[in-house]
């Protein structure tokens, strides 16, 4: 899981692109476990985890941005 310090280092275009590639392992862990093939059941809460914090990251930095204007 990425830690939030981590994240705040990041561009919004490098947080846009590791969301989409969250929301791609998401959707495969989804498959995995309706398949009884998942190996990790708990990699699926922390993939949730780290979509929040980036959301939460893009919506902090859009309200600055909005503050600003």
């Amino acid at each position: 899981m990425a830690d939030i310090a981590d994240l705040r280092t990041k561009t919004d275009d490098q947080l846009a692109a590791e969301l989409v590639e969250l929301k791609r392992e998401q959707f495969n862990l989804r498959f995995q476990a309706a398949t009884n093939q998942l190996e990790a059941p708990s990699r699926i809460r922390q993939v949730r985890r780290s979509i929040a914090q980036i959301k939460t990251l893009q919506s902090e930095r859009a309200a600055a941005a909005a503050a600003k204007a």
